[in-house]
């Protein structure tokens, strides 16, 4: 067995089932699950149709790169999105969505020959995926610590010596749990310091599509444009699946530059991840199509703008950035327990933070946090947030 395999850690959701296991839960409510991030609302009847009228292509292999017609649908929208010309022969790949492709396109960028330990930096919290990669590449993982109250990867408590090992350094913008949004100056510092150490920017924007009102978060090839900047060592993961409510279709894409997407095409012809060519004509529909993803964030909003206005009576709370995540501090600062006690006395399941972070010598940052996806109905959530208050007061 690959040696690797041993350093890999258990997922937070079997960690959150384990923590669960013996506590006893309220037979007089009915459970409300907002543990896990995973998009509740309809999947859009444009895109079942596109993929319901092109099923004849589940008699064809498809191709590593993709149809054209479904590259070019991928530009137009980063063009109408970002205000960016993107070649959609060169510059942009389709993927099994964006979990699939921050995975292996990890294999392609780490070269465990060239140092000791190549070192991949990671934020903490964090989507388990970076370090997982990290480790089967045969890596370092290096946590970049994302505190209150900007949650932002404090780049400063890296020392030079690890820079100089670093060749990959994962963002998620906007955040996972926090729905914190990287600004200009914030990629300014961190072009300086890829300018500075030579290493390849992954960033993950799956989240970008779950804003509220008119503030589209910024996007790494966005920030890049703007700066004046090429997009050497720049590769930006997004997906259908937050976006558009279509978490089985595994469908997104990745986009920067040219000579990383080439040599991802490679790997992924002998990794065997070509996307379905059904899935690619239902995939062309949904990024063609703005209508579905303005009415689902208007149900987000819809929710956290309900929900937030009950928190707020009893916990320190308030709108992210973007997402559909609330990172609720806890009173007693033990999310652990706190998770525990909401699960057996309101039967509302939620993430405790620190399983989301590793502990690092400044600290567990997910520690006396929760997270709470707000992916079910508005009632559902309502009614969760109703329950958080009377556990409030049961709690203090």
């Amino acid at each position: 067995m690959n040696p690797f395999m041993q350093q890999l850690n258990p997922y937070p959701f079997a960690r959150l089932r384990a923590l669960m296991r013996d506590v006893q839960v309220s037979e007089h409510l009915n459970p409300i699950m907002l543990q896990i991030g995973e998009p509740k609302h309809a999947t859009p009847q444009v895109i079942q149709d596109a993929l319901v009228q092109n099923l004849d292509g589940l008699s064809k292999y498809p191709a590593s790169k993709g149809i054209d017609a479904l590259r070019e649908s991928c530009s137009a929208w980063l063009k109408r999105r970002y205000d960016i010309l993107v070649d959609a022969n060169t510059q942009i790949l389709p993927v099994n969505g964006s979990r699939e492709a921050l995975f292996s396109f990890v294999q392609v960028v780490l070269d465990a020959q060239s140092v000791e330990k190549p070192v991949v930096i990671s934020p903490n919290p964090f989507y388990q995926i970076y370090e997982g990669a990290t480790f089967l590449a045969g890596g370092e993982v290096v946590y970049v610590n994302c505190e209150a109250p900007n949650f932002m990867p404090d780049w400063k408590t890296i020392d030079t010596a690890t820079w100089q090992r670093t060749q990959l350094v994962f963002v998620c913008s906007p955040g996972n749990p926090s729905g914190a949004v990287m600004q200009l100056e914030d990629w300014q510092e961190l072009f300086a310091l890829q300018d500075q150490y030579g290493f390849v920017i992954a960033s993950d924007e799956c989240y970008s599509e779950i804003y509220f009102g008119d503030n589209a978060p910024l996007g790494s090839l966005q920030a890049a444009s703007m700066l004046g900047r090429s997009w050497d060592d720049l590769v930006m993961f997004t997906s259908l699946s937050k976006r558009s409510n279509v978490p089985g279709l595994r469908s997104g894409f990745v986009a920067g530059d040219a000579k990383w997407m080439a040599a991802f095409l490679e790997y992924r012809t002998y990794h065997g991840s070509a996307m379905g060519i059904s899935v690619q004509h239902a995939s062309i529909a949904a990024w063609n199509d703005e209508k579905h993803v303005e009415e689902n964030r208007a149900l987000y909003q819809q929710k956290f703008e309900q929900v937030v206005a009950l928190l707020q009576d009893a916990y320190e709370v308030s709108i992210p950035d973007a997402s559909f995540y609330i990172w609720l501090k806890v009173p007693d600062g033990d999310d652990a327990r706190f998770a525990q006690r909401l699960w057996a006395e309101q039967a509302v399941q939620v993430l405790p933070g620190h399983l989301l972070a590793r502990d690092t010598v400044h600290g567990n940052p997910g520690a006396g946090y929760i997270r709470i996806a707000l992916v079910a109905n508005v009632d559902e959530c309502v009614e969760a947030a109703k329950r958080l208050l009377t556990f409030a007061q049961s709690f203090a």
